[in-house]
């Protein structure tokens, strides 16, 4: 990493006031990148949560280098590193995705894509890409397009859920859960939508597996969630995020989730009164 350390995720980018999550009462430390940051959580070595400004009017194409490197800044045992992917299936799966932060000058540009390539900045994630997967990793361009009217930025925070029954793999307990929500701004009013990438109910007995061997992950499900209910599975602090959401918030008889299979299945704005 360069010193001083980049400015990372400006929460003014969008002229209005989209803060970094906080968790509550669990120990994390927060890490500054070139147009992102994250907020990394030592217990469980991988992050809590990260955040990206996206400036779709200076986006550049930079060659990916896939040169994935510790953070020096804190401890290697306390990343999940290159001993967890080594020799099976699981990606080094993105979570501020590597082209987002890629914009501004050629140079800012140049350091933002490689800062992605940090395993603070990564999560285990299955390598087969499915459909679901697919639209999963489609979000931010369709928002992008959607959100707003003439500056075209857009605000993504993405995480994974962290639960205490996740499977544990070489040390490491595996997510199967991971979550995103999109912000921007229409017509000067902040907007929100979550997300939930889900293969929990594909996952299966995991008690069975070899000593060593990765949990069998199935295929992914993507829902559309309320904010609030990313806020209960994570314990994450969301903010002005939650009361910004275009999805009605969830009734006593169910969670709210919307099982996406395109994007005209998402609800961008609140249904008319």
């Amino acid at each position: 990493m360069s010193s001083p350390a980049p400015a990372g995720f400006n929460p003014d980018f969008l002229g209005v006031t989209t803060p970094m999550p906080t968790l509550p009462g669990t120990t994390t430390v927060p890490l500054t990148y070139t147009h992102f940051s994250t907020l990394h959580r030592p217990d469980r070595r991988l992050a809590a949560a990260t955040a990206v400004g996206i400036d779709g009017a200076t986006l550049r194409s930079v060659e990916r280098e896939d040169d994935w490197r510790l953070d020096e800044r804190i401890p290697a045992d306390q990343q999940a590193g290159e001993e967890i992917y080594a020799d099976n299936d699981l990606d080094r799966g993105h979570l501020v995705r590597r082209n987002d932060p890629v914009w501004g000058t050629p140079a800012e540009a140049e350091q933002a894509n490689t800062d992605t390539f940090c395993f603070t900045n990564a999560a285990p994630q299955a390598a087969d890409f499915n459909q679901d997967k697919e639209l999963w990793a489609g979000l931010e361009d369709y928002l992008l397009d959607n959100a707003g009217d003439n500056d075209r930025r857009l605000v993504v925070f993405t995480g994974p859920v962290l639960d205490d029954a996740d499977p544990v793999y070489r040390g490491l307990a595996i997510p199967l859960r991971f979550w995103k929500i999109g912000a921007f701004v229409t017509g000067g009013v902040l907007g929100t939508t979550g997300y939930l990438l889900d293969q929990t109910a594909q996952v299966g007995d995991v008690t069975g597996r070899a000593e060593g061997d990765p949990p069998p992950l199935g295929p992914y499900r993507t829902f559309q969630v309320p904010v609030a209910r990313i806020g209960e599975l994570t314990g994450l602090e969301l903010g002005p995020l939650v009361a910004a959401d275009a999805l009605a918030a969830p009734t006593p008889a169910g969670t709210g989730d919307r099982r996406l299979t395109s994007y005209a299945d998402i609800v961008l704005r609140p249904a008319p009164e």
